[in-house]
């Protein structure tokens, strides 16, 4: 695919965008929902047809307004690096869309193993994307407004780190939120190795 040309000025205003949002991330603590916001938009790819994706289309109401993307408007009125994540390349030039795709492409928490496939697989992801993606629960809560569950997965959640995996692995009760999708992460093998290998990843200090 073509990489889009885009000149100098373009590339500073960029810049000058990422240092802003940065900031605005490590005032305002609002990682966790700017995480959601950057997943929302991208979990609606679908790779048959090729819509969907991380195009911008979640900037409108139409989209916004699904019940998955419950409380994401707050996110938009006002991603991880500031917390500790991993830096994510960006190439400059996309061109946003002007149409949103249909309801219904991103995971319903209250579902199983299938269905977790039936969405990623969708997107040409696979099972170990599945269980690496479902990592984003590290950061932020649930809220029974949005979701219907409410809670942390870990006891530190403005901290972009592996300790959702550790604590999916302890069976006794600690208090955290385990979402149904969670908890079969490692009810299914092929999930559970997954989660074995990155809750071994040395987590930086909390």
């Amino acid at each position: 695919m073509a990489v889009p040309v885009v000149d100098d000025e373009y590339l500073k205003q960029i810049e000058k965008a990422r240092r802003d949002l940065r900031a605005l991330i490590s005032s305002k603590n609002c990682a966790p929902i700017m995480l959601r916001l950057a997943w929302h938009d991208a979990g609606t790819f679908d790779i048959a047809t090729k819509t969907g994706g991380p195009n911008g289309s979640i900037r409108f109401e139409e989209e916004y307004t699904h019940g998955a993307n419950a409380g994401l408007k707050i996110a938009i009125d006002l991603l991880v690096e500031v917390t500790g994540g991993p830096t994510i390349e960006f190439v400059p030039g996309r061109r946003d869309s002007s149409a949103c795709p249909k309801e219904g492409r991103l995971p319903d928490a209250k579902k199983g193993s299938q269905h977790l496939r039936d969405v990623f697989y969708r997107m040409g992801l696979t099972d170990k994307d599945i269980v690496a993606l479902s990592g984003g629960h590290t950061l932020g809560k649930a809220h029974s407004e949005r979701s219907g569950f409410e809670g942390a997965s870990t006891d530190n959640p403005l901290k972009f780190d592996n300790y959702y995996f550790v604590e999916l692995l302890k069976e006794e009760a600690t208090g955290l939120l385990k979402l149904p999708t969670d908890k079969v992460l490692v009810e299914d093998p092929t999930f559970r190795h997954y989660v074995e290998l990155y809750a071994k990843v040395a987590p930086k200090s909390r």
